[in-house]
């Protein structure tokens, strides 16, 4: 059987692997920061109503543009942003891939501060962009100082700020946002999937776009409004960003199964976007239950925990395995990351934390 090594694969890409997570089949999931709670019946009838509606024409290719997709999109977030502000694609990945294809490429680098998401550097990779990672401070915190100092340092193309940030949790201080604005001589994009679980006060990096060209926010609606399967991220931006990922998008990208879908879902975001809050409670929960077990726990405005096991992860990543909850590993040694669910799968990840 002929493998990779056998082909004229690219020399950066040999011995690498995939990014996934495991997908494994036991009782309680926690490992990817899906939301637990299905979609309600009213919502599954009017996506499949939308869907369906689309079927008859699927010899037709689909709106390129997604422009009515985009204009309630662009409805959601507010902000006074319109249609020529807002583009979509599948999940926010490809919008951060089509990003970097535009602002970043061969000659060009990327810089994120780690840990963060593990597939921006994939992306950078990817797209013949050099990945830099730029160090956190003390408990993965990020200050406007640090930050400015690593950015002036390096002067990337584009730079990754993550907030809330995955896998630590905690969002950034707007201060840190202006600040690199000020300082980077590229792209600011700020990565925004958990916002919608931020605790109050949180700012969003939405309020600093007018004036502000180079920043670009990403979103999804894979996490708080449930939709993970049905594959739509966004982003919010300069109209002239807009026209400049429109040069590397893929003709016709989003179907018009998902565009469909992704509208229908949007229309009832207050029945999908009622877990929310049920979802944060089990968030605090799990990091009070935690911390007073005596573990160092991240401080979160996502949808998911950081918590510390004192010893190899590994192990007591298979020990929570053997209890029937998956968790994730993320490669940060002593430290594993769980999703806040139902309370009964919080109930069971303590339970299996007991056995530690």
């Amino acid at each position: 059987m002929t493998s990779l090594s056998d082909l004229p694969i690219r020399d950066d890409l040999r011995g690498l692997s995939p990014y996934g997570a495991p997908q494994l089949d036991v009782p309680v999931r926690l490992n990817t920061n899906e939301n637990s709670y299905p979609l309600p019946e009213p919502v599954v009838d009017a996506i499949g109503k939308a869907v369906a509606a689309e079927l008859r024409d699927l010899n037709r290719y689909p709106d390129r543009d997604a422009v009515a997709l985009r204009a309630d999109l662009a409805a959601y977030l507010g902000h006074g942003l319109t249609v020529d502000q807002v583009w979509a694609a599948n999940g926010s990945n490809e919008i951060q891939q089509q990003l970097l294809q535009a602002f970043g490429g061969p000659g060009r680098s990327a810089l994120g501060f780690v840990p963060a998401y593990s597939m921006h550097p994939l992306l950078s990779l990817g797209t013949g962009t050099r990945w830099i990672p730029a160090v956190r401070g003390v408990d993965f915190g990020l200050t406007a100082d640090e930050a400015v100092e690593q950015v002036r340092a390096h002067r990337p193309d584009v730079v990754f700020l993550c907030s809330p940030n995955n896998p630590t949790g905690t969002a950034l201080d707007p201060a840190v946002v202006a600040a690199v604005l000020e300082a980077a001589p590229g792209m600011v994009v700020v990565d925004e999937a958990y916002a919608e679980f931020a605790r109050p006060g949180t700012v969003s990096a939405l309020a600093v776009l007018p004036g502000h060209p180079r920043l670009v926010v990403t979103r999804t609606m894979s996490k708080a409004f449930g939709f993970a399967g049905g594959r739509l991220g966004y982003l919010a931006a300069d109209p002239a960003v807009v026209a400049a990922v429109q040069l590397v998008r893929l003709p016709y990208h989003l179907s018009a199964l998902t565009q469909a879908a992704a509208r229908a879902a949007l229309a009832h975001r207050d029945a999908l976007l009622g877990t929310v809050t049920a979802i944060k409670e089990q968030r605090d929960r799990i990091v009070t239950e935690l911390r007073a077990r005596g573990h160092r726990v991240a401080d979160s405005d996502a949808n998911f925990v950081l918590f510390a096991v004192g010893g190899d992860q590994s192990a007591a990543w298979r020990t929570l395995l053997e209890a029937g909850v998956l968790v994730r590993d993320v490669g940060l040694p002593g430290w594993l990351r769980v999703t806040a669910g139902t309370p009964a799968e919080t109930d069971a990840f303590l339970a299996a934390m007991d056995k530690l």
